[in-house]
């Protein structure tokens, strides 16, 4: 009966090891946005994923890591954005321990399937004050070279200033 339940609880293991990475899988979409902004080009860095780009308002798969993914963001007349979308373990990592052992917790751990990121991630950018406005200043715009002033008529030049 010890043997069974020992044989048992072994198949149980190896059918439960990783369970997150069968469950949850490796990877993961993300929404990327810059409220206010659209048409941003972001670029999202990491260890594990490198280098990926989007245009706000976008979506980009990439791989569950232990990593916080940088992300940083443009857009012509706005000031650089820059955020850092973190890292979170998964809940079905406990289920894990419970279940699969370290076994199973090894495989997740070693996919990044015990990791997930927040669906959605929002950056914030400022407006450029004046960037791509036409000029607000009053009266006429300056010469690229000092305008003589208007010749005064002869009659104004006859007469004596008082």
């Amino acid at each position: 009966m010890v043997r069974a339940t020992a044989a048992l609880c072994g198949i149980v293991s190896v059918l439960f090891a990783g369970c997150s990475t069968i469950v949850k899988g490796t990877e993961q979409q993300v929404s990327v946005n810059t409220p206010g902004v659209p048409s941003a080009t972001c670029q999202l860095q990491s260890l594990a994923i490198g280098t990926r780009t989007v245009q706000t308002p976008g979506n980009v798969i990439q791989p569950k890591s232990k990593h916080n993914v940088a992300v940083s963001c443009t857009a012509q007349c706005f000031g650089p954005g820059v955020g850092t979308l973190a890292s979170h373990t998964e809940v079905m990592t406990a289920g894990n321990v419970l279940f699969g052992g370290l076994i199973g917790l090894g495989v997740d751990a070693a996919s990044g399937a015990m990791n997930k990121y927040d669906p959605g991630f929002e950056v914030m950018m400022s407006p450029v004050p004046n960037c791509g406005r036409p000029g607000r200043g009053k009266g006429m715009p300056m010469a690229s070279s000092p305008v003589p002033p208007p010749a005064r008529a002869a009659s104004d030049r006859a007469r004596p200033s008082t």
